[in-house]
Order: C-alpha cells, then sequence, then structure tokens
C-alpha cells in the first residue's frame, strides 16, 4: 500500500518536471518584450485612470499611442505640456490639448421643474430612472441624486436645489461623469466656451412648458438673432458650434426662457 502511494507521487513529481520545463521552454519561445517605451509613456500619464482619454485607463492609453491607435492629446488630465513629453518620446510632433470641462445641460431644479409623483426609493440616478424613467415631469432633465457627484474624481460637482451644478474651476473635463448619468444630461465642453445651453429637453415648447418653467421651448429666437450663424435649434432644442461662437451674448440677451447664459467663471 506504502509503495503505491510512493509510486503515484513519484509520478506527479515527474510529471510537474516535464510540464514545468515545458511551460519554462515555451516561455522563452513565446516571450514577447515589452516596449521600453511604456514605462516612459506611463511616468508621464498621471495614474489617475479616469478614462477621459477614452480608454480603461493609463497602461491602455499608452498601449494604444505604442499601437498608433491613439494620438498624445488625449489626455485631458495631462495637459499639453504632458501631451508634448508623450509625443517626444514617440519621436512624433507635440499637438495641443484643448481643455474640456463637464457641463449640465439642465437648469430644472426645485423651483422650476415639474414632478409627475413623489418619488420613494434609492437616492441614485439609475435606480430612480427605472421607475417610468424618473420622477421628473421633463425625460431628459438632471434627477438630482448625484451619480455623478460619487464618481467625479476632482469634487468638481455638487447638487444645488435638485440639480447638478460643475465647478468650472476645479473640472479637469476627465468625462467620468458622462458615464454616471442615465439621462445623459452631461456633456464636455471647451473650458474656454463663452456660452452655454442649459436645457437638453427634445419636446416640442407646449409639453416643454408643462414639465418646466426655464426649459428650451424651440423658438429659434437665439438662431435668428446670432451674427456668427453659431447657434441652431436641433430636435427642438438650442446647440451652439464653438467655432463659430464668438461669445457676443446676443442669444443670452434674446431667450426668453434663459436658458442660454454667460459661465459664471467667464463673467470675473
Amino acid at each position: 500500500m506504502l509503495i503505491d502511494i510512493l509510486k503515484a507521487f513519484l509520478a506527479l513529481g515527474i510529471m510537474g518536471l516535464v510540464f514545468g520545463g515545458a511551460l519554462s521552454i515555451a516561455g522563452k519561445i513565446f516571450f514577447v518584450k515589452e516596449d521600453d517605451r511604456k514605462e516612459k509613456l506611463l511616468e508621464i500619464l498621471p495614474g489617475a485612470n479616469c478614462g477621459g482619454c477614452g480608454y480603461a485607463g493609463c497602461a491602455n492609453y499608452a498601449d494604444a499611442i505604442l499601437a498608433g491607435d491613439a494620438p498624445c492629446n488625449k489626455c485631458p488630465v495631462a495637459k499639453s505640456e504632458g501631451a508634448a513629453a508623450l509625443a517626444e518620446v514617440m519621436g512624433a510632433e507635440a499637438e495641443d490639448v484643448v481643455p474640456m470641462v463637464a457641463h449640465i445641460r439642465c437648469r430644472g431644479n426645485n423651483h422650476f421643474a415639474n414632478k409627475k409623483y413623489i418619488y420613494y426609493g434609492m437616492n441614485d440616478c439609475v435606480a430612480a430612472n427605472r421607475l417610468l424613467g424618473g420622477y421628473m415631469t421633463c425625460q431628459y432633465g438632471c434627477l438630482g441624486f448625484g451619480n455623478c457627484v460619487k464618481k467625479c474624481p476632482e469634487n468638481a460637482i455638487s447638487v444645488q436645489d435638485g440639480v447638478a451644478v460643475v465647478d468650472r474651476d476645479l473640472c479637469i473635463g476627465c468625462g467620468v461623469c458622462l458615464d454616471a448619468c442615465p439621462k445623459n444630461v452631461i456633456e464636455l465642453l471647451p473650458k474656454e466656451s463663452k456660452i452655454i445651453v442649459n436645457c437638453s429637453n427634445h419636446d416640442k415648447g407646449v409639453r416643454t412648458r408643462e414639465a418646466c418653467n426655464i426649459g428650451c421651448i424651440g423658438c429659434k429666437i437665439c438662431e435668428k438673432n446670432c451674427p456668427e450663424g453659431a447657434i441652431h435649434v436641433e430636435g427642438n432644442v438650442s446647440h451652439i458650434d464653438y467655432e463659430k461662437c464668438v461669445g457676443c451674448g446676443i442669444c443670452a440677451e434674446k431667450c426668453p426662457r434663459k436658458i442660454i447664459e454667460i459661465p459664471k467663471r467667464n463673467e470675473k
């Protein structure tokens, strides 16, 4: 009996040595040396893994740069200085990073937005949205439970009077909050944008008035008065072409609903 047990252990030991040796040889044969430049790229990248570059993390972005699938100016945290350093490692021409900022396309706070029912449930935007699209009469507005606040790595978002608000000075434009919002009311804008639209309601004017006292009614007054042709009403709501916008403020002045405004940061 003891001899049989020893034979079994011996057989297993020999098999282990054989397979271990085979794996070792295979590892050497199929070994792929990692590009030395990756370590240098990771030293430059911030390590925030925020996803603002469009990739799962800094290592994934570095791999994409090495593979030639991504430019060196996609990291909003590294900014133009980091993009220049990345380009130097890659022997490429440096490109500036356009600073971006998150913007909540909704101002339907507790004073303006109407409710279709009283919600009792989890303080979570996704959970609230599953119940008939949320408790707000407007199906496109902020639900105000702060999923974006929880995800923001810079504490740049807060909820005020039931609607999320972005601190433009703190926001780094990483875009993490966009994925956290089930209503898709958050967008990334150039940080130097001088005019913003605070509504994402696509309903016609009559229904918008029933839902919110400040929502865009698609009247096109802003579009008709813009001297640069930089603002257009699409899907019953205003959109700004920031390549054309000069920040004159005429659209904000003419808007009867006052949902177009000059960001407070630019008023300083």
